[in-house]
């Protein structure tokens, strides 16, 4: 023991007490989903606390230098067999009547019991060090090294800090301001959202966003949520209405049940309660409790629908024995609380090879140039998942506790699986929904995991160039007839659902009248009927012109009424297809449409294909846009309508912002302008000088310096040129989302641009010159074949269950969490995301 003791002592210096703050993974490796209860167990270094499983810790040693690890195993404790005959055994488990986690009356969540075993271990020979081995050596060297361990094995591991032990999904407290809540007598009554068969809805007062809308309970005033980190959400109009006017409470449209409804108190910045609620909405006519109560909970409804033969058996083929799958690409993921929407869209994405390819393919290569904290690194926590869900490594069946190893039983439907605590809580980190426990929606997290791609692959192959399309919208104005061309990039075609158009109205009807006959004599309701829509008739309303009522037209200097039709510019590898389930009735109940869709295994867009500018036609003139110009090209001062610049500047807005508004919406009048301002007041350059296009920022600096280069870098990965990106944050004050939007709308100008990328000067040769790159899309024919969809199973986005379905060599396979088998039957007719590939001919 004399040469480890003096090993010990030599890298004494290197092994670290943990300390209150320090983040210590002992549960999981960074590379793997190894733990100590894997085969080899866990390596926790001692040093960064970092934990490697047995086939990556010698590449971290090697990396590193470190040489001494906390070694930690776990096995499973024997359970004892309970004697039939006893009469003391324990009690049944109770049923849960709360919607919680770990609490009494809640889901009960069966903790695994394991015996634990931990040793120094100090590379390179993996020589072994146990608390015994310590009691021989200098006080120095088992002082430092027991305080180490100890604290090692005191300390929460990073996921069980993460990990919410007790969630209740029921306790809210009483908003102070609710008994007294001022409301204003001022004649405000609010509509409900739409029938259940249209599809127009509420909409922000100021900026017109129609998701995530909330109405004070003061004054009645409907304005859009907040702003999230990454852009998505709301335009925090309602939040700068409480901090204009002190009014405290809002409820969000569209989760008014006759059980409650969401309430956010901006003075206590948290989601409360309202006991006056009833009485608060019909202010404003909305009378939520005229509707027949029931003493049922909303939580008691969901397990009745889910105990009846509906969506959830369909769905997860739970009238048939599904056969259980193993092997690479067939891997499980448990369930982290609520994150089966996570599992879900990451099962799909991963059998795309854009995915494969960037990921998991060059894998040693990704883990080499790890960060030296690579639980931090998105590059490596994605490639770890996809390796995981890819190898198979992960693909056996999960032990039963309670089962006899040396007996023989046919494997069952759980497997191991993976956990992806690790990944989920990077790509959760800092948003208000995907950090938390609950369910949320699949289609937003897709977009929310393709966005983050999108950062983190400014440079090299970016998978989600797979799904990114061009989309044409062109606006006719009705009365001078001459058109608008603007293109955007988009990653889902969401379809609605035209629910006047179901083939089996006649039956709807019938079952309306039976529902209506059993709620009326007390009777059990009837079995439910569901609508059958046909595929091409959502297509239909996606494709068919809308009216805008209110267009602004260049051509005439007033506003009019226009068409909007939208096409495909270009056709992506794969596509994915929303269907848009969720609305409102006129009951103001938040409802899932229970509809079956005839969605094909083959698909054929290519009628849909955009045609751009025809023969003849006219374009409507560009009133006063940012102008299009060369760095060097001298800007005049524009002229701005004075009138509007003193209206706003009168509503105490700074005067600086009052120009930008009116420069911005080309002097169109106090209305367009004030919406500008309300947008963008977030905006950290909102009351700076006006800047024009290629003019400096103050004496003495370039144009090029005034560009922020993170803006520049996040234009330039979508396959813009620098000077092109430079060109948009010029014309739009460096403001990123607008920027985007700009360049979008300015393609033909941007194309015909003559300073190049690298800085050539017009006097070089026409041929040396490369056209712009343009947006970085695929394209090809529009023509493509189903192979995987994600289905949802409950009442809303915000509850439920979501499985998907994935076709692995001509066979259908459903992932539903750790459990993965071969599907008898897969509910296409019911998804909820639909994923195809294009068919190359």
């Amino acid at each position: 023991m004399t040469e480890v003791s003096e090993i010990l002592m030599s890298v004494l210096s290197t092994i670290r007490v943990p300390r209150p703050g320090d983040r210590v993974h002992k549960d999981e490796c960074a590379f793997s989903f190894a733990s100590p209860e894997s085969e080899g167990g866990l390596y926790v270094c001692m040093n960064s606390f970092l934990g490697y499983g047995s086939t990556h810790v010698d590449r971290h040693h090697a990396k590193t230098g470190q040489r001494a690890y906390l070694h930690i195993t776990r096995t499973r404790k024997t359970q004892k067999e309970e004697d039939p005959n006893a009469g003391s055994g324990d009690p049944p488990k109770k049923k849960p009547t709360r919607l919680a986690i770990g609490i009494e009356g809640g889901f009960d969540v069966d903790q695994e019991q394991y015996e634990e075993e931990v040793k120094v271990v100090l590379f390179p020979d993996r020589q072994e060090v146990t608390s015994d081995d310590l009691a021989s050596m200098p006080d120095v060297v088992r002082e430092r090294v027991s305080l180490s361990m100890a604290g090692l094995q005191a300390a929460d591991s990073v996921s069980h800090a993460l990990q919410v032990q007790q969630w209740d999904g029921e306790v809210r407290q009483e908003s102070k301001y609710a008994a007294e809540l001022k409301q204003l007598d001022n004649g405000v009554k609010i509509p409900p959202r739409c029938s259940y068969l249209s599809f127009s809805g509420w909409k922000c007062e100021v900026c017109d966003l129609q998701e995530n809308i909330w109405m004070n309970l003061t004054d009645g005033k409907v304005l859009c949520g907040r702003r999230y980190f990454d852009g998505s959400g709301g335009n925090n109009h309602a939040l700068l209405h409480y901090q204009q006017t002190g009014y405290p409470l809002a409820v969000k449209l569209g989760t008014i049940t006759p059980d409650g409804a969401d309430v956010y108190s901006y003075d206590e910045d948290d989601m409360v309660l309202d006991s006056k609620l009833p009485e608060h909405l019909s202010h404003f006519g909305i009378d939520m409790m005229t509707m027949e109560k029931t003493e049922r909970t909303m939580t008691e409804l969901e397990i009745a629908v889910n105990q009846r033969v509906g969506e959830w058996e369909v769905i997860q083929e739970s009238g048939t024995t599904l056969r259980p799958m193993w092997g690479p690409g067939l891997t499980g993921m448990k369930n982290l609380g609520n994150s089966c929407y996570l599992n879900s869209v990451m099962q799909v994405l991963f059998t795309i090879p854009d995915f494969q390819t960037k990921y998991v393919s060059n894998i040693d290569k990704v883990f080499a140039e790890a960060p030296s904290d690579p639980t931090q690194d998105f590059k490596t926590q994605v490639a770890k998942l996809g390796y995981g869900l890819l190898s198979g490594e992960y693909s056996k069946p999960a032990p039963d506790p309670g089962d006899d190893p040396s007996a023989s039983t046919e494997p069952r439907g759980d497997q191991v699986g993976i956990a992806p605590r690790m990944f989920k809580a990077l790509v959760g980190r800092g948003h208000p929904e995907f950090s938390t426990n609950r369910q949320q929606d699949a289609q937003e997290f897709l977009l929310h995991f393709i966005n983050m791609v999108e950062r983190n692959c400014r440079s090299g192959m970016n998978p989600s160039e797979a799904f990114r399309f061009l989309v044409e919208e062109k606006i006719v104005c009705q009365q001078s007839q001459k058109a608008k061309y603007t293109q955007r990039v988009d990653y889902i075609v969401q379809l609605p659902v035209p629910m006047d158009q179901a083939t089996n109205m006649e039956e709807l009807q019938e079952a309306e009248r039976r529902r209506d006959e059993a709620e009326s004599s007390g009777a059990p309701p009837p079995a439910v009927t569901r609508a059958q829509i046909p595929f091409a008739a959502c297509l239909a309303a996606l494709s068919e012109p809308e009216t805008l009522t209110d267009f602004w037209s260049s051509a005439v200097q007033a506003k009019t009424t226009a068409t909007k039709t939208t096409r495909f510019a270009s056709f992506p590898d794969h596509l994915v297809i929303q269907i848009k389930k969720f609305t409102f009735g006129l009951d103001w109940v938040p409802k899932k449409l229970d509809v079956s869709i005839d969605v094909p295994d083959t698909l054929d867009l290519s009628a849909l294909r955009a045609m751009g500018q025809q023969p003849g036609e006219e374009l409507l003139p560009e009133v006063a846009p940012p102008p299009l110009m060369t760095p060097d090209v001298e800007v005049k001062a524009p002229v701005l309508d004075d009138s509007t610049v003193s209206q706003l500047c009168e509503m105490g807005f700074p005067l600086e912002a009052c120009r930008k508004a009116v420069y911005y919406t080309g002097n169109t009048g106090i209305d367009a302008a004030m919406n500008w301002v309300m947008g963008h007041m977030d905006d950290p350059d909102f009351s700076a000088p006006l800047v024009l296009p290629g003019s400096s920022s103050a004496p003495g600096t370039t144009p090029t310096e005034s560009v922020p280069e993170e803006h520049l870098a996040t234009i330039v990965s979508m396959g813009f040129s620098r000077d092109q990106a430079t060109r948009a944050l010029r014309a739009t004050n460096n403001v990123l989302e607008r920027a985007v939007d700009w360049i979008f709308s300015h393609l033909d100008d941007l194309e015909s641009m003559d300073v190049s990328e690298g800085g050539r000067s017009e006097g070089g040769s026409e041929a040396s010159r490369e056209p712009p790159p343009g947006p970085r899309v695929r394209d090809g024919p529009g023509k493509y074949e189903l192979f995987a969809f994600i289905s949802h199973m409950g009442s809303s986005t915000m509850c439920g269950h979501y499985v998907c379905h994935i076709k692995k060599d001509q066979q259908w396979v459903i992932f539903n969490d750790q459990k993965v088998c071969a599907s008898e039957k897969p509910p296409k007719d019911l998804g909820y995301l639909y994923f195809y590939r294009r068919v190359v001919e």
